[in-house]
């Protein structure tokens, strides 16, 4: 299904290129085909799918964080272990913001672009950009109902975890309840992405057929320019600076560590998906790399949850690029305030096909970016989230061994650099 969809999207991106190129070319600008078809249908459409992912904002990040936060009941029983992981994934998210900002200011994705919104809309919501300091302040709502209304996401993020910190600390019993009816309710705001996103091939269709009839030379080279960046930074995580930290750690070679991580990464991108992932990590981390199932077993699903280098990365070059192609110069408070607003969205950014580009347009909207802008993230949201879960779930692998070393809980390694050994069984170099 999700291969399918894939296929779709693509054909769909592809197309829709096509179709809005050819209509560029020979179509009379001011014409017929121009008016109602390009600003009708194809804007239409495209409109109709982004306000769906609108739609799941709110309650797909107030659910999620809530769930997350009970997820984390488990550190008491943990310990040492439950801190360092949580500890650790939190610090691998900062610095691939960090390292993403620093990049993106480097090549500055989408300058050029030339991008226009209608009505001076955006120019009306460039001035609510808050500073740090107001960002800090104001994360506190006097009014959880217009928290909601407004779709505040700072404000929302803050009644999340404290909900979350407060069903931790009910009754054995309430708060397994609880955390169980915020579980399904998760469940089913997963559902709900999974749902609108298998309409991503029409979407994507309206949305580059407009973008092929209306954008010049320049802008499709800035749109390339964006998905080159936010690969070969993805690219330098997962085959050049994870390889090293498992080779630091656990003494497997750069090559053998990519082969041992190859069924995880194919499974990955195939699936787009952290939490279907979960399985394929664990055995990763257990068969192949030594990790004890004590630390596999905790690290693994927490970092699914809340271990998104990969959707961080995602987010902020995305969010750089929107700001570039509009014409829109960040200051350094306002970098700031775009590192810490993707530091916790990165974290509540949900495990399923197409979650992160919804975590885009809260991101867009926070710092006040037109949420036009989404269009092309959407249509080019399926490469790239595909390689930001492989991101992700190779972080998942980092982390873990990092704190099952620190704990004594990896196997020793053969001599060969390139196997484990556990007891009678070999984990061999082969791959499976």
């Amino acid at each position: 299904m999700v291969n399918n969809i894939a296929k779709r999207v693509l054909l769909a991106l592809v197309a829709g290129l096509v179709i809005g190129g050819g209509i560029q070319a020979f179509a009379m600008p001011e014409g017929t085909i121009q008016s109602y078809i390009v600003n009708g249908v194809f804007h239409a459409g495209g409109s109709i799918f982004v306000s769906m992912i609108k739609l799941l904002v709110v309650p797909l990040i107030f659910v999620s964080i809530v769930n997350a936060v009970c997820s984390l009941e488990d550190i008491s029983q943990f310990g040492r272990l439950g801190v360092k992981t949580f500890t650790l994934y939190l610090i691998n998210t900062v610095i691939a913001i960090s390292v993403a900002i620093g990049l993106a200011m480097l090549v500055q994705p989408g300058l050029g672009a030339n991008l226009k919104v209608a009505d001076g809309a955006f120019a009306v919501s460039r001035t609510g950009i808050p500073s740090l300091l107001n960002l800090v302040v104001n994360i506190v709502p006097t009014n959880p109902f217009q928290a909601f209304a407004e779709g505040n996401i700072l404000q929302i993020l803050f009644m999340a975890i404290i909900t979350g910190i407060a069903i931790k600390k009910l009754e054995n019993d309430e708060t397994r309840s609880v955390s169980k009816g915020f579980s399904l309710a998760n469940s089913v705001m997963m559902k709900l992405v999974t749902m609108v996103m298998s309409l991503a091939p029409y979407g994507v269709f309206f949305l580059t057929a407009r973008l092929g009839a209306t954008l010049n030379f320049s802008s499709v080279f800035s749109v390339l320019g964006y998905v080159t960046t936010t690969l070969s930074l993805m690219a330098f995580w997962l085959f050049f600076l994870y390889p090293l930290v498992i080779f630091a750690v656990t003494g497997i070679r750069p090559r053998a560590y990519l082969r041992k991580a190859r069924e995880q990464m194919v499974f990955a991108v195939s699936t787009a998906s952290s939490n279907a992932t979960i399985p394929v990590t664990f055995k990763t981390l257990t068969e192949k790399l030594g990790v004890s199932e004590k630390v596999a077993g905790f690290s693994v699903p927490l970092g699914a949850t809340m271990n998104m280098s990969g959707a961080a990365t995602y987010m902020v070059v995305a969010t750089m690029f929107v700001a570039n192609a509009y014409g829109v110069a960040f200051n350094s408070t306002e970098l700031i305030t775009l590192a810490f607003t993707a530091f916790l969205l990165a974290i509540a950014a949900g495990g399923v096909p197409g979650s992160v580009a919804v975590t885009v347009g809260v991101l867009l909207h926070a710092l006040g970016l037109p949420i036009e802008g989404l269009g092309i993230i959407v249509a080019t949201d399926r490469i790239i989230d595909a390689v930001s879960t492989t991101t992700n779930v190779a972080g998942d692998i980092a982390v873990s061994t990092i704190v099952a070393k620190m704990e004594g809980e990896i196997k020793p390694l053969n001599k060969d650099a390139g196997s484990v050994t556990t007891g009678k069984i070999k984990y061999s170099r082969q791959c499976p």
